[in-house]
């Protein structure tokens, strides 16, 4: 028996059930045509390939990372509009929204993602990535340190994700965007400050 009471099947069903619940209402999904509500006006703006992005606060710097699984065919576009920190503050993600399709798996880990980092600092986001890629790297076996499972929150249904090497991509494919777009993000930054030196 595991530590909730549960057998493992009924584990596996449980993390079964969050994930296809994840994926039917995923958070943080709008979609990005043109005139959306992913089309938000600002002052800062970043080119990113064919688009200009528009932050929806003046403090803010946007950016967005295209990710696509080429195993299965799921792709997503992650925008992140992260704060400059010009209030004294930690760097922190303001606003978090995705647009794709894919699998039941890549849907609800993005939707889960967006739960778990919207608010965060980078800096916390970034262990986040790292904690969750741990899980993914796992093989099945989890992480056995509760302080990490607790901060990963419902991320954990994923342990059962990572006995299959060819769904572990698709996990992942959110939070590789997620880290991809926060690294324009800053780069965009850093930049700028060069620039005002």
């Amino acid at each position: 028996m595991s530590d909730y009471g549960m057998s493992s099947e009924e584990l596996e069903q449980m993390y079964q059930e969050v994930i296809l619940e994840a994926s039917k209402a995923p958070h943080g999904k709008v979609g990005f045509a043109k005139g959306g509500a992913a089309e938000s006006i600002g002052v800062n703006s970043l080119s990113s390939g064919e688009s200009t992005l528009q932050a929806s606060h003046e403090y803010c710097v946007p950016a967005q990372s295209h990710q696509f699984n080429p195993t299965c065919g799921d792709e997503v576009t992650v925008r992140v509009e992260i704060s400059d920190g010009s209030d004294g503050k930690p760097q922190r993600i303001e606003d978090l929204i995705w647009d794709g399709q894919g699998c039941s798996i890549s849907q609800a880990s993005l939707s889960i993602m967006v739960d778990l980092v919207q608010g965060k600092t980078v800096d916390e986001a970034m262990d986040l990535f790292h904690d969750f890629h741990r899980l993914m790297e796992s093989r099945g076996a989890g992480l056995h340190d509760d302080a990490v499972e607790e901060k990963l929150g419902d991320a954990v249904v994923f342990q059962g994700v990572s006995r299959y090497p060819m769904r572990i991509k698709c996990a992942l494919l959110g939070w590789e965007g997620l880290k991809d777009s926060m690294a324009q993000a800053l780069a965009h930054m850093n930049s700028a400050n060069a620039k005002e030196a």
